[in-house]
């Protein structure tokens, strides 16, 4: 199982940086909807195999967020 919510983590960390998400969307060269899309999926951003291997083996996942240069 996936502990983190990618939804409200994408859009906690678009107002940590004062970025909407269309403009997030403009950065890495797509659309909003495909954005949305991709955070609101619960298996968009993590692969569902390795999800199922990790519970197998007995482990959740959570993410972690570390800035960049910290």
């Amino acid at each position: 199982m996936v502990k983190n919510n990618i939804e409200v983590d994408v859009k906690v960390k678009c107002i940590e940086n004062g970025m909407t998400q269309v403009k997030l969307a403009e950065e890495i060269d797509t659309t909003k909807a495909y954005v949305n899309r991709v955070i609101k999926k619960t298996d968009g951003v993590i692969n569902h195999t390795f999800v199922q291997m990790m519970e197998v083996l007995g482990y959740d996942i959570e993410l972690t967020y570390v800035k960049r240069g910290e």
